[in-house]
Formats: C-alpha cells, structure tokens, sequence
C-alpha cells in the first residue's frame, strides 16, 4: 500500500473527503464533446428533472446548483421572508456550518434553534414554537420549518416522523424544507420511498444532495411547491448559481440517478458505519453515542486511543463537540479493509 492509498484508508473525517465514482467522472468526460444549450437549456439537464419526477412519482421542478449551502439557502430564501424565522435543530448544518448563508440570502431572517433527541426536531418543541410570538410584528413570524435527513448525527426520521412534524407544520400555516445533503443514506436506512420521506409528509422542498455521495460538484433543489420556481430561478441566477455549462454539472445528476447508483453508495456507506460500529461495541473503553442509521458515528474514546489514532496518521473530528468524543464518516468510497484497520487500531491503542 503506498503513502497515498494509506491516507485514504484513513480518512474518516467527511464523506466530502471521498472523490467521485467512475461512472459520474465518465460522464463529465462524455458531457466535454459536442455543444449544447447553455444554461440549463439542455437535453441532459431536462432529463435529470424528468428522472427526478420518476423517484418522487410526481411533476418537479429542478434547479441544479453547485454546493448544497445554496441549495439550503437559497431554497430557504423562497420560503421565508426577511422578517421571518426558520425553525431548525440546534445542531442542523444551516445553524453551525454554512456561515450566516441562509440569513444573508432571506435578507435577515432568524434561525431559531430547537432541541431534540440526535438532532432530531422535538415534536413538542416545534408545537410551541410554530405559536410562538406568531402574528406580533415585534418579534420575527415564524415561517418555515427546515429538518434534516439524515441528521448531523446519522440519525434518521422515519416516514411516521415526518408526518406527525408535518402535520404541525401545515395546521400552523408554515413550510416545510428538507436539507437531504445525505437523503440517500436515508432513503437506504429505512427502504422507504423517496416520496414517503418528502411531499407526502407535507416538505415543500428538497436540497437533494449528491457530492458527500459521489458526485464532484453537483447538487440539486428539488421543488415539490412548484409556485416557488419562478422566484428560485431569478434567485439562483442572482446568486450566481445557474451555470452556463450547466450539462456537466447535470451529467453528473444523471450518471447518480441512473441503475439505483445513488441508493447503492448510500447503502455501503451505511454499511461501513454499521461494521465500525459493530467492531467498536466489542473494544472495551469505547462508549457509543446514539446509533449509526446512516454513515456516521459517534463515540468517546479514552484519550490515548485518540492519541494513538492520530499519531496513526487517521484523520477524523475531535473534541469538537465535547472532550473525549470524536466522529467517524463512511463514504461510498470507504471499503471493510478500511473499516479493519481502523478497529485494529482502536484495540491496540485501547489495550
């Protein structure tokens, strides 16, 4: 194994780490002869939207972006108006990690972070806080709920979750959107459709992402409110995110999209965190935090492992949340040799 095959099986930090399938690189080289409509005028890009109405079993609209922070905000931006407020978890990517994007991109409004159980919006939480101030023009209105699946933890929310939030959402006359940047992790963990997990739960739109799972530059909002279309499109184009050569981006949507490819990668994924967390149960010292439904997982190691690991040359998050707790990521990339080496390292540095 060289040195840089060595790294790689020791990258745990992101799925973002990963680089691309060969069969959405192929497509990108496939996409570079010949011409085409710019701007999204293409044939290729027509087909992604029609292939995306096929898995959600219903007329979308599709806006093809190139990071899924503008998919989160600029999707947000058409649901919320700059005096509003969107409720989300405390620990939901929108509120720690896109740095004010979707506040700069509604023109101000609030995030207003709720709680729950592995990032997962508590139900009794959102019925108060869909009310809360509502109407009082001293306070920001609240507007739109944004829920994550899966969630920064790996978690999941089944389709009956879904709907008993969406059902709060709709009687308080709010909207429902979806920051999916690893929906097909979750659409793997559960076998539910993707519609069971979307519209049919009441969620008006979709950041429907692709890069953490095997695309290099390509992520899509998949609009089930199909009157928001229009003002995403001039939004989108303002924000400079309507690309000329919007078929290379749309190649690689349509190479994801064809023979399950997307739903194939989330499932190893998700495997590769299933076998870390089987292996870890065993090592003693190591504390599982929450469970591994999609591809990442949490635990507490005893310092010296960590120590050990990273003296290893593994790359993975610590002590970013509190002492003593780390993250592993699983990608599509990710192989059970990986998996192995890391678990052998974890015994050794625990023993």
């Amino acid at each position: 194994m060289n040195d840089s095959t060595t790294a790689t099986a020791r990258m745990f930090s992101s799925d973002n780490a990963a680089g691309a399938s060969p069969e959405i690189v192929e497509a990108v080289v496939r996409a570079a002869t010949g011409q085409a409509s710019p701007y999204g005028a293409d044939d290729v890009t027509a087909g992604v939207r029609r292939r995306l109405g096929e898995i959600f079993e219903r007329d979308v609209d599709v806006l093809i972006v190139s990071t899924g922070s503008a998919a989160n905000a600029l999707g947000l931006a058409a649901l919320t108006p700059p005096w509003g407020s969107v409720l989300c978890h405390r620990d939901s990517h929108i509120n720690n990690d896109e740095c004010g994007a979707p506040e700069f991109y509604t023109s101000g409004a609030k995030l207003v972070a709720l709680g729950g159980h592995d990032a997962r919006i508590d139900p009794a939480e959102l019925r108060a806080a869909v009310r809360h101030k509502a109407g009082d023009v001293h306070s920001v209105e609240p507007s739109v709920v944004s829920v994550t699946q899966a969630t920064e933890t790996g978690a999941v929310y089944t389709p009956e979750e879904l709907r008993a939030l969406g059902s709060t959402v709709q009687e308080a006359g709010l909207r429902l959107h979806m920051d999916g940047a690893r929906f097909a992790g979750a659409v793997a963990a559960l076998g539910a459709t993707p519609a069971e997990l979307t519209w049919r739960a009441g969620v008006d739109l979709l950041s429907f992402g692709a890069t953490k799972n095997g695309t290099m530059t390509a992520e899509a909002i998949v609009v089930f409110d199909r009157s928001l279309t229009a003002e995403l499109s001039f939004r989108a184009k303002r924000a400079g995110q309507l690309a000329s050569k919007m078929r290379f981006h749309a190649a690689q949507l349509e190479a994801y999209l064809t023979d399950d490819l997307w739903l194939r990668n989330a499932a190893h994924a998700n495997a590769m965190a299933a076998r870390l967390q089987e292996g870890l149960k065993a090592v003693p010292g190591v504390d599982l935090l929450g469970s591994a439904e999609a591809n990442i997982l949490f635990c507490r190691l005893p310092q010296q492992v960590t120590e050990g690991l990273l003296a290893d040359g593994y790359v993975f998050y610590h002590d970013r949340w509190e002492p003593g707790v780390v993250r592993f990521v699983a990608s599509f990339a990710t192989t059970a040799q990986d998996i192995d080496g890391l678990l052998d390292a974890v015994r050794r540095h625990a023993a």
